[in-house]
């Protein structure tokens, strides 16, 4: 397949290159440098600076990634507002792009998070639950609602919501390795916040399961199926690198140092894949247990 790709150059886009690389696919990214996308990659791309710019080729497919960091900097209004229209931005440049295509792309695949449900205790947490208003709701529900306007009887949109990407560069576990290897590991707050996750392999083979599905319509779940407590995932964390974390963020401190932002930190929600496991998904690594050991063999 042709396949465009935003956000190519980001921790998940440059995994999702490499495999489908692999895989004979021709791939067509999009990059403020572009000429500097190929090296960061690692793999032989088309880039250009604007989706718009491919409307001379042949399009199978897009996925869309773009975005600001959500965790570049505190929330302040115009943070806020830089999160937001980055990923409204690129969405409406893929949107052009395909008013441009002769051919319509077959499908679209646009990045969410699990942030779409804010704050939800302790619950399970399925496409079907009802989302807690919060900033972190409206992030992704505006992005989402941007992405389906595009959908039409030839280009289904599928929304990902995807839960914490754990791999050994990049990602939360980045910061948090070189922590715990020194002992310095500890939960937050009290630890009982759910904190979906999932291993970045297994993020891309769930994008390679919905680009070869024609009923990919609407929100995904893309978290691991056994989501766990921030407790559970610091003994985890910690017994993988055969190190104590025996110290308490206190929520007081976390939200006084990151005010609104602290949410991410300090809710959570109970996500689990339940449409992809009724379509036929299966994980590779479906507990902490399993990805944590995995990423410590790669990192060795």
């Amino acid at each position: 397949m042709n396949i465009v790709i935003t956000g190519a150059t980001g921790f998940v886009g440059q995994a999702l290159c490499r495999y489908w690389h692999e895989r004979g696919h021709t791939l067509m990214v999009v990059s403020r440098q572009p000429d500097k996308a190929q090296a960061t990659i690692g793999v032989p791309v088309m880039a250009r600076s604007s989706a718009v710019d491919f409307a001379d080729q042949s399009v199978d497919a897009i996925v869309n990634l773009a975005g600001e960091p959500i965790f570049n900097r505190r929330w302040s209004e115009s943070q806020k507002k830089k999160l937001i229209d980055s990923r409204l931005k690129a969405t409406r440049d893929v949107g052009a792009l395909c008013q441009r295509l002769e051919t319509p792309p077959k499908r679209l695949i646009s990045g969410s998070a699990m942030g779409y449900y804010g704050d939800q205790g302790s619950r399970e947490v399925t496409e079907q639950t009802s989302p807690h208003e919060e900033f972190a709701h409206r992030l992704c529900r505006e992005w989402e609602e941007a992405a389906q306007q595009l959908a039409t009887e030839q280009m289904p949109v599928a929304c990902l919501r995807i839960g914490l990407v754990l791999d050994r560069d990049g990602g939360m576990l980045k910061p948090m390795r070189p922590m715990f290897r020194l002992g310095l590991g500890g939960r937050l707050g009290k630890g009982r916040q759910y904190m979906p996750w999932i291993h970045r392999h297994d993020l891309v083979r769930i994008i390679d399961f919905l680009l070869e599905r024609d009923d990919i319509a609407g929100a995904w779940n893309a978290g691991a199926p056994e989501p766990v407590t921030n407790a559970e995932f610091t003994r985890t964390l910690a017994a993988s690198l055969n190190r104590p974390a025996p110290f308490v963020m206190p929520a007081g401190v976390i939200s006084l140092a990151l005010g609104e932002m602290s949410q991410l930190l300090l809710t959570g929600a109970r996500m689990v894949p339940a449409r992809l496991e009724s379509a036929g998904f299966r994980f590779e690594y479906p507990t902490l247990e399993k990805a944590l050991a995995a990423i410590e063999r790669r990192a060795a």
